[in-house]
């Protein structure tokens, strides 16, 4: 764009006439001027506020865009097409364009009634004065660049006809095409190059426009970029092309075009020149290539400068450090380091470095996971013209493989042969390390001790071969159930110590008790068929209650296991008596559970939903209870964890689903309006590929119409597997059983997938319920999931509801329905006839 200042007395003026205009009732006018880069910044406005302002220039810019689009023969005609009337969009405004004397755009007038019932004489009034300002500042713009070329013109040497003959010869020496275009659009000099390349001779040339010398398509590109340099007011690079040069070479052209404007400021003309770039490009495409061969490399390649920075990487770099280049670049290489190299280490390093340029070996670094790996490092110095340091250059592969095939090499070491498990040495070690981070972050760990029961039977028996086929098998089998929750360890003989770090609560490790036993109620069998029985005594010790190092916590394993020998053998005990006693307990629990069902002593109570704007009962919530003969009354919260760990959820969840279903027919057949029973569905039923035939069975054997059914599916379990999960909803939706989210806002759901499961409520929980309206907390969170929920389409409940103050707090924040024991606890369906229909 011209760079011409405009001096403040000027602006004054300017400023004047924008006032008399907007003197005109509901009017406001602004002057937007285009600054070096193509932006419109507000310079002059009158009734206009700032958000009006960035309208405004917003405008400005869609105006601009549209009018550099506008393809027309030759620029007489296209700066007639700008000549904009004064007239008022369907929006309210008005934009007119001011140019320079050359047509390079100035900027914008923009007006816009701000008036909901304007006086449309005085619109008229104010449209034609906005047209008579333009006009007005359109010829100071030409009196300003007059002045602006007086004051910066050289010394006037007039042009005489030998000079003009020097510029001929002085662009036919050139190799590159140059050209010269009239306002019209007309060629007036042309070099030799351009007849050479367009095989015209200057006589067919001279005096013709682009739409008669070429097909349409390429004079409209021509004249295109002819007129975004008269627009833009500046030199302009038309664009790359693959043409031919002279001798019909095929070659890569770049234009390149400037507008000629004279001391009146007035276009006199277009000049072109097009060179040859092809070595350019040619080098161009070799720089791709070098970085191709980098970017395709299995190796890493980081590049630094002298000073460290990271300027550049190439190859397998993110593949292996997992960081993009975006992410590193100006950073320090330190945020690779491991924290296993010394000072030392890295002195050595630098000072081979600058003394030899070179510096080989293997170094540690960590991922941006966090892991930490073996790479084999090289770096070099790329130095200047002058001798000095430019930039270091590291290439490095990842060495984890090969460092995994010396680890095995190791593992002969530290293994048993036999069973190809850790020894004794590698679990004495592997404890020690785990009693140290136990010890820091104050968290517990157990040992179970594991000696088979009268296994110098089995040798003497069916001799050693067949025992160590035993022991082979066990080990497995052991290691299978520990899988992911802990380690295994083979002392010799047939005893085994099972390592259990981060132990969260003592359940876990009575469980894992369990599992373990498990292993030896499947028979063993050997290579002639013969079938064999096995037993097993185990220890438990845990820190830091039953020893503080590796020694003691063996040591009163190994007693607690012989304590176990003596109560009968196939037996566990724990070193102190009390866990003992509170694992029992555990087991009396386990056991309950797989007879509960067939003993019929599950029930269900309901517990009613009502809607808050009119008060009425929309469903109910089906709840198990359990009253075991011996144990008494157990919490669902204590039974139903222990049901998902011994693998019983899914039968229990079948039973649920049809005694709720069957209640629902038998509500029916009474004549009782219940709106929908919903079920709570369990993780490890989602995961089950055969839920939807379970779910369609119980609905046709029971006659249960899919409408009175919901399914209450927590948000946890749904994000497990997440496509799977959308899966089966959609199948679940689709036969007419409604979907709503339990507990929504305690799990770590994801919005990406929420808003594309086919739910139809969410379920605020009662944790954050509870507190309301005094926690401002939860009120947040509460009235965020309500806006949440309605922005998806979905009704949203609030469960646990307790108050009236809770219950108007939810109200008032526009919760479509509630239930809890401000309106009924869960009853047996005897006692809700109230809230049935």
């Amino acid at each position: 764009m011209i760079n011409i200042e405009v001096s403040p007395n000027q602006r004054n003026e300017w400023q004047r006439s924008f006032e008399m205009i907007g003197r005109f009732s509901g009017v406001g006018v602004a002057l937007l001027m285009v600054d070096q880069n193509e932006l419109f910044v507000p310079d002059i406005s009158v009734n206009l506020s700032d958000e009006v302002l960035i309208k405004a220039v917003a405008c400005c810019a869609e105006k601009h865009l549209c009018r550099d689009s506008v393809q027309v023969s030759h620029y007489p005609h296209y700066a007639n097409s700008q000549a904009t009337d004064a007239k008022l969009t369907q929006d309210g405004y008005c934009l007119l364009p001011i140019n320079w004397p050359s047509q390079a755009l100035f900027g914008y007038l923009y007006l816009v009634v701000l008036a909901n019932e304007p006086d449309e004489d005085g619109i008229t009034d104010a449209l034609h004065l906005l047209a008579l300002c333009r006009a007005s500042i359109e010829r100071d713009l030409a009196a300003i660049y007059r002045q602006y070329r007086l004051e910066n013109r050289s010394n006037d040497i007039s042009v005489s006809q030998s000079r003009e003959i020097s510029l001929q010869l002085f662009i036919d020496s050139l190799k590159e095409h140059v050209w010269i275009k009239d306002p019209s659009g007309r060629y007036i000099v042309v070099n030799k190059s351009v007849e050479a390349a367009w095989s015209r001779p200057k006589a067919e040339i001279i005096n013709h426009t682009d739409e008669e010398l070429f097909d349409s398509r390429l004079a409209k590109e021509f004249i295109q970029s002819d007129q975004e340099s008269i627009i833009r007011g500046v030199q302009v690079t038309a664009g790359e092309c693959e043409g031919l040069d002279i001798d019909d070479v095929s070659s890569w052209l770049e234009t390149t075009k400037v507008p000629v404007v004279s001391d009146d400021g007035e276009l006199t003309g277009i000049i072109g020149i097009t060179r040859n770039i092809s070595s350019h490009k040619a080098a161009q495409e070799q720089l791709e290539m070098a970085a191709n061969v980098f970017e395709n490399s299995v190796e890493g390649v980081l590049i630094t400068d002298a000073k460290g920075d990271i300027v550049e990487v190439h190859g397998a770099f993110t593949d292996i450090t997992g960081y993009s280049r975006e992410e590193v670049l100006g950073k320090n290489p330190r945020i690779f380091s491991s924290g296993r190299h010394n000072k030392a280490f890295f002195r050595s390093l630098w000072q081979s470095l600058l003394s030899t340029g070179k510096w080989y070996g293997e170094i540690w670094n960590r991922r941006k996971s966090g892991a930490i790996f073996p790479e084999q490092l090289t770096i070099s110095s790329m130095y200047d013209d002058e001798d000095q340091v430019r930039y270091f250059v590291a290439v490095f592969a990842d060495i984890s493989a090969q460092k995994q095939s010396e680890e095995e090499l190791e593992r002969l070491v530290y293994h048993d042969p036999l069973t190809q498990l850790p020894n004794r040495m590698t679990l004495s070690a592997q404890l020690a390390q785990e009693l140290h981070h136990a010890q820091r972050e104050q968290t517990e760990l157990a040992l179970i001790f594991i000696d088979v029961d009268l296994f110098k039977h089995i040798n003497d028996s069916y001799g050693h071969v067949a025992g160590d086929t035993i022991l082979v098998d066990l080990a497995k089998r052991l290691s299978k159930q520990l899988e992911g929750q802990g380690s295994l360890a083979r002392l010799g003989s047939d005893e085994f110590v099972a390592l259990l770090p981060h132990i969260e609560s003592r359940d876990r490790v009575s469980l894992m008790v369990s599992l373990l036993r498990e292993v030896f109620e499947a028979p063993f069998v050997l290579d002639d068929d013969v079938i064999v029985r096995l037993t097993a005594s185990m220890g438990v010790a845990l820190y830091p209650g039953d020893g503080d190092s590796a020694d003691t916590l063996l040591r009163n394993a190994d007693a607690a296991m012989h304590r176990a020998k003596l109560n009968g053998r196939n037996n566990y005990a724990f070193y102190t008596q009390s866990l003992t006693l509170e694992s029992v307990e555990h087991l009396k629990l386990q056991s309950a559970l797989h007879s509960a069902i067939t003993n019929n002593a599950f029930h269900l109570v309901y517990q009613p939903k009502l809607d808050f704007s009119t008060g009425e009962t929309v469903g109910f919530e089906a709840l198990l209870r359990w009253v075991d003969p011996l144990i008494g009354n157990i919490s669902p919260a204590i039974f139903i964890p222990v049901a998902e760990k011994i693998g019983v959820i899914c039968n229990i969840g079948l039973w649920v689903l049809n005694s709720a279903a069957r209640q629902g027919i038998e509500w029916l057949k009474q004549g009782k309006r219940f709106g929908r029973i919903s079920v709570n569905v369990a993780g490890p039923q989602l995961q089950d590929a055969g839920f939807f035939d379970e779910v369609k069975t119980v609905l046709e054997q029971t006659g249960l119409p899919p409408e009175c059914l919901e399914l209450e599916v927590t948000e946890s379990c749904m994000m497990s597997d997440p496509k799977a999960v959308i899966k089966l909803l959609k199948k679940l939706g689709d036969l007419g059983v409604e979907l709503s989210v339990d507990d929504f806002g305690t799990g770590y759901s994801s919005l990406n997938y929420l808003k594309r499961l086919p739910i139809d409520k969410l379920k605020i929980d009662q944790s954050f319920v509870r507190d309301i309206p005094h926690d401002a907390n939860n009120t947040a969170i509460s009235k965020a999931i309500i806006a949440l929920g309605h922005a998806l389409n979905l009704t949203v409940i609030a469960e646990g509801v307790e108050t009236l103050e809770q219950a108007e707090f939810l109200r008032q924040s526009g919760c479509d329905e509630a239930q809890g024991y401000l309106y009924s606890k869960p009853l047996l369906p005897s006692e809700l006839n109230k809230f049935l229909g």
